[in-house]
């Protein structure tokens, strides 16, 4: 039998941070390849069957008028729903996943022990919810145009938007997971903080339609202003100015995100 030994920092290697996220972002896809089959229903059938009775269903009896742009409701509504399914997809990656690794799986613990660092395993972490929103994303832009819920080549720019809200998001829940020793809390978080972003943030109809009192708690959510940002570029509406200070608002979400995971994945994961 053929001995293996798992390399240490004591080795003295050093990985570069952009080899060691790569080397994570592998071991994510490793499994993925042959797993996506259980997650498929979630990330992409879900999100499509949602446009379907929404759009078709819903959006028929809804007229074309000021609160839609003048759009259909189908067409009005294929924009604001790449960025929830970017957001509600990113919170499945950043809550369960990141307690497996930590808990049930260990995986975490293996990788530590290697010269990767835990600043490394965060950013190889980060970089899988990335990949999986962009690939999600654009599975369904392409059901959405089949469908006929896409008006322009102005949508492909919904994609990045809906990436970045999906970030803003994913970056500040990774770092909570990283502090938790079981899973409760997170159905807290699916209940009352990522359903009622996703139905009353301006996704499904705008939010001046909402009580005053409401909006500014739509206003500091992502999905909000990655909705804007969305349907603002689909639809040529979108002004430098305010398209700036959404995307100024999600990059900040993501770095505080990124501050506080480093410092986390650290803290749990020195060895």
């Amino acid at each position: 039998m053929v001995e293996t030994t798992i390399p240490s920092r004591s080795t003295g290697v050093v990985l570069s941070p952009v080899r060691a996220t790569l080397i994570g972002v592998e071991k994510h896809w490793t499994w993925y390849r042959r797993n996506w089959r259980a997650t498929a229903i979630s990330s992409f059938l879900q999100p499509v069957l949602f446009l379907v009775a929404m759009g078709f269903g819903f959006g028929s009896q809804v007229q074309p008028g000021e609160a839609t742009g003048g759009q259909t409701y189908l067409v009005y509504l294929a924009p604001a729903l790449v960025v929830v399914t970017a957001v509600q997809n990113a919170t499945w990656e950043s809550t369960y996943a990141v307690l497996s690794a930590f808990i049930w799986q260990k995986s975490y613990w293996g990788a530590v022990v290697t010269p990767v660092t835990p600043a490394q395993i965060f950013s190889s972490q980060l970089t899988w919810i990335a990949f999986r929103l962009v690939s999600s994303a654009a599975v369904f832009l392409l059901v959405a145009a089949a469908l006929g819920a896409v008006s322009g080549p102005g949508v492909v720019l919904a994609l990045p938007f809906a990436v970045l809200a999906g970030l803003a998001f994913a970056a500040p829940v990774v770092a909570f997971s990283a502090t938790r020793e079981t899973a409760e809390g997170f159905s807290g978080l699916f209940r009352f903080v990522v359903i009622p972003m996703t139905l009353f943030t301006g996704a499904f109809f705008p939010i001046s339609q909402l009580p005053e009192w409401l909006r500014p708690i739509a206003w500091v959510t992502p999905v909000w202003h990655g909705v804007e940002l969305a349907r603002g570029a689909t639809f040529g509406t979108l002004r430098l100015l305010p398209a700036l200070g959404h995307v100024g608002y999600l990059v900040a979400m993501v770095a505080v995100g990124v501050v506080l995971g480093r410092r986390y994945y650290q803290r749990r994961l020195a060895v």
